[in-house]
């Protein structure tokens, strides 16, 4: 496996430390981490869970829009700001792998490093309530 460029690395780094779920997913659009606080939401500690891709996504944890119909895998915030280097924000629903229902709210936004080098993206989320 190649070496991960820093600011990847500190990024994953940073988001051990907090508190607040946070996704990491690279510029091939591979999920390269998720941190602890995650864990929850998600159903399943990182280290079990592994690489996916951010298109396996969707049909892995049934992601739904608002209005309960399936999502698109391109229309993920954290897909929306890795493919079109941009920020996205969006609310979802789906089932986590320990098959628990979560409503969330997402801010995704792509990760530049030195030189604009596209690195991935970042994801930030949230549960809410409005089941």
């Amino acid at each position: 496996m190649p070496q991960q460029a820093i600011e990847l690395i500190l990024m994953r780094q940073l988001a051990a430390y907090l508190s607040m779920p946070v996704f990491l997913v690279g510029a091939d659009e591979q999920l390269l981490y998720y941190n602890e606080a995650a864990e929850a939401l998600l159903g399943r500690p990182y280290g079990e869970v592994g690489q996916m891709s951010v298109k396996d996504i969707v049909s892995i944890f049934h992601v739904v829009d608002e209005d309960g119909a399936p999502l698109a895998w391109e229309r993920l915030p954290i897909a929306i700001a890795v493919r079109e280097r941009r920020p996205a924000h969006g609310r979802i629903h789906y089932h986590a792998l320990d098959g628990a229902r979560h409503h969330i709210e997402v801010t995704a936004f792509p990760l530049e490093g030195q030189a604009g080098r596209h690195l991935g993206a970042v994801a930030i989320f949230w549960e809410v309530g409005g089941e």
